[in-house]
């Protein structure tokens, strides 16, 4: 190496990269948007979200007409099939099955949005209580999560929802947000602990921040990040468990409103003779549900160091 080369390797040893840092959540979009996996999953979602808010629109018929009822016969035709201007036929009662599917998404994205929403507020509330307060507050919450979460979650459900006298479409949406609340509120006290021992949160401490402040501007909001992404897990396990809810009758008795639950339990007389009746509803749960679990894993793939691939 000549002099001029060690002199400037010397000059160039102490030199800083200039580059701009990155911040987490433009690093997480940057591998987002390159994950075939999460474009899937955004691509179902964005469609049935704005099918589901469309669909009064859209649909052909109104879901209380019963244009096919002519063609109903009970002994030979009990089920009309497709046929110009009803693509995928009618029901046992003569309103147009195509209808129904569209209208019944919004049915399933109101019980699986609100659900997961007051599951996610209770869990929050729960998690930030045990986490910042820590003692036996900490301790009588935690036990009550783990008597929550000893139970099947559907078997919970379906025993909280079997308590209202007149059941609704709401009676769905508590049941399934109750179950949710000790998911979030397990995860977030975690969440809450590990910040409580991190070096800002210490520092803060040691300049005499008041503890609200401490706890709502530097632990709640650096504890969020895998709550949100298990909100969106959380939204394909409440559609599921919304359908089987409705499915076994303890949903919205009112038909005027489909729900794709409800349309599956109202197939099963019919799922020799006419089985497609059964196989739309559940492919579109199904096909949802997928596509917010493919999104819900490739966020915690991209937020979660941990995990990346």
């Amino acid at each position: 190496m000549t002099r001029k080369e060690r002199l400037d390797s010397l000059a160039t040893a102490g030199a800083v990269d200039e580059q701009p840092g990155v911040s987490l959540i433009r690093s997480a979009w940057q591998r987002l948007r390159r994950n075939p996996i999460f474009l899937i999953g955004l691509a179902i979602t964005v469609v049935f979200v704005v099918l589901a808010v469309i669909a009064p629109w859209i649909a052909p018929w109104d879901v209380t007409d019963r244009p096919l009822l002519d063609k109903v016969r009970p002994q030979s035709n009990p089920v009309p099939g497709p046929e110009p201007g009803h693509l995928l036929g009618g029901d046992d009662r003569g309103r147009d099955l195509l209808s129904r599917l569209l209208v019944g998404s919004r049915q399933t994205l109101i019980v699986g949005v609100f659900a997961t929403l007051f599951g996610l507020i209770g869990g929050i509330t729960l998690g930030t209580i045990a986490g910042a307060i820590g003692g036996w507050v900490d301790s009588l919450v935690m036990r009550i999560v783990d008597v929550m979460l000893s139970i099947p979650s559907l078997l919970l459900a379906f025993t909280i929802a079997s308590l209202a006298r007149n059941p609704s479409q709401w009676t769905v949406v508590t049941a399934i947000a109750i179950i949710q609340v000790p998911i979030f509120a397990r995860l977030l006290r975690g969440s809450m602990l590990a910040q409580r021992a991190s070096d800002h949160v210490l520092a803060a401490r040691s300049l005499g921040v008041r503890p609200t402040a401490i706890v709502f501007r530097h632990m709640l909001p650096n504890a969020m990040g895998p709550v949100i992404v298990q909100a969106t897990l959380s939204l394909a396990v409440a559609i599921i468990e919304a359908a089987a809810l409705s499915f076994l009758g303890l949903g919205n008795p009112d038909q005027r409103q489909p729900e794709w639950g409800q349309m599956l339990g109202l197939a099963q007389p019919y799922i020799t003779e006419a089985p497609h009746l059964a196989f739309y509803p559940a492919g579109c749960i199904i096909v949802v549900a997928l596509g917010f679990t493919l999104m819900g894993e490739s966020l915690r793939e991209a937020l979660d160091p941990k995990s990346r691939r």
